[in-house]
């Protein structure tokens, strides 16, 4: 901020704003420590030169008595008010004639270009620096023998330093408060930046889990209360004609009911799948899964499990349980829809990358782009496979012929770390 006429601001406001300042206070405390030292000086220079002298008792007193008005200067604060113009008024008044009376006390003149600069308004201050340079200079006349130019050039350029280490100290300060408040607007941007985006992130979090919960319980839960419902609808049909096949069709749907039991106190605990916190990992699961489904299928279906390559690490919990949602999944489509007599479940061990591919020998379909999409009459067993996998950074593809059955090779990269931006699932 410029000490420009009709600014409307004084340069004492930039100081009185940046009061905690520590250039401020510093500033300060130099200019009341060297007023006090130059009076002192100025006092002690008199009484060694002229003692004795009829004007010296008058000397101690104004010496007394600005002393007294300076100190009261900073109770009064630096706002341009009645009481604090009144005082600076005195104060330079009783300067003036200490200075016509001793001509030494004119280097106080420069403390007290601050303590104007510091309350007046820009051109007053100017006005009140360029009066009291003018004192100074015909003070050094007086006691110089003659006429030296260096008299009349030296008090007009040290107030003009002092003037304007003031304004660059007053400009300092203004820009200093304006950072700090840029700095907290921008700290309360973050701050409110951040809280939307935890916000955003817990209704994403929330969308996902629920999302991964439905697939869940259609994997588990709604395949097998589906199976259920199959099978004790066969046992009704041939209850009366054939006995022991619906006591076996109710047994079998008593089985998958444990099965869905255990999944449901799953669910409670920790949301693992049943076989996989069996132990075993996920090899022992699809052996598992397909043993199963074969007894399951009373010989109307039997599914195979094979392993091949080996494992350089550990797979991750997440992998492994959505790879074995995957293979509840489609073989759940391959019971429903395919009329497959054979499946194979393959799991194959990579070096960058895990392999689960689903093969039946069923009537298969033609696969196209929007094959298992919402709303499609396949249901929601792929949609379900492709957003497990895009979770994973995976990819799905389907091979498919009408009559020559069908194969889902589901592929996970190891060193996946966040989904792509949109599935790349491949038909």
């Amino acid at each position: 901020m410029d000490l420009a006429p009709g600014s409307g601001r004084t340069p004492g406001n930039a100081v009185r704003d940046r009061a905690g300042d520590p250039d401020a206070r510093w500033l300060t405390a130099l200019m009341h420590a060297a007023f006090f030292l130059l009076l002192g000086a100025s006092l002690t220079r008199f009484l060694l030169r002229h003692p004795g002298e009829a004007r010296t008792p008058w000397i101690i007193a104004l010496s007394v008595a600005i002393a007294v008005l300076y100190v009261i200067g900073p109770v009064l604060g630096s706002r341009p008010t009645p009481r604090s113009l009144v005082w600076l008024g005195v104060l330079v008044a009783v300067w003036m004639v200490l200075v016509v009376l001793a001509p030494s006390f004119a280097w106080c003149a420069v403390p007290l270009f601050f303590t104007g600069l510091r309350i007046l308004p820009p051109r007053a201050a100017l006005a009140l620096v360029a009066l009291l340079t003018l004192f100074v200079v015909a003070a050094q006349l007086r006691l110089a023998d003659g006429f030296d130019p260096n008299l009349v050039l030296a008090p007009p350029a040290v107030a003009a330093v002092a003037t304007a280490v003031f304004v660059h100290m007053q400009r300092q300060a203004v820009r200093q408060r304006e950072l700090s408040e840029r700095q907290r607007e921008l700290i309360d941007d973050l701050l409110r930046t951040r809280r939307e985006l935890a916000a955003t992130e817990r209704r994403e979090g929330t969308l996902a889990e629920r999302q991964r919960l439905s697939m869940e319980i259609h994997d588990t839960l709604a395949q097998g209360l589906s199976s259920q419902q199959m099978l004790l609808q066969a046992a009704d049909r041939i209850w009366d004609a054939d006995p022991a096949t619906a006591r076996r069709h109710v047994r079998t749907a008593t089985g998958i009911a444990e099965r869905n039991l255990a999944e449901a106190r799953r669910f409670v605990h920790d949301l693992a799948p049943a076989d996989l916190a069996e132990g075993g990992g996920l090899e022992a699961a699809l052996h598992a899964l397909a043993a199963r489904e074969t007894a399951q299928g009373q010989g109307r279906l039997t599914v195979r499990c094979h392993v091949e390559g080996e494992r350089h690490t550990a797979l991750p919990d997440r992998v492994q349980s959505a790879l074995l949602r995957i293979a509840q999944g489609a073989l759940a489509n391959v019971k429903e829809h395919a009329n497959a007599t054979e499946a194979a479940l393959t799991l194959t061990h990579l070096d960058d990358r895990v392999v689960l591919d689903i093969a039946d020998n069923g009537q298969g379909f033609v696969p196209t782009e929007r094959t298992g999409t919402a709303g499609s009459v396949r249901g929601h067993g792929l949609p379900a496979i492709r957003a497990r996998l895009h979770q994973l950074g995976g990819t799905l593809t389907i091979e498919s012929v009408p009559g020559e059955g069908t194969v889902l090779s589901a592929a996970v990269p190891l060193t996946a770390t966040s989904p792509p931006s949109a599935p790349e699932d491949l038909v």
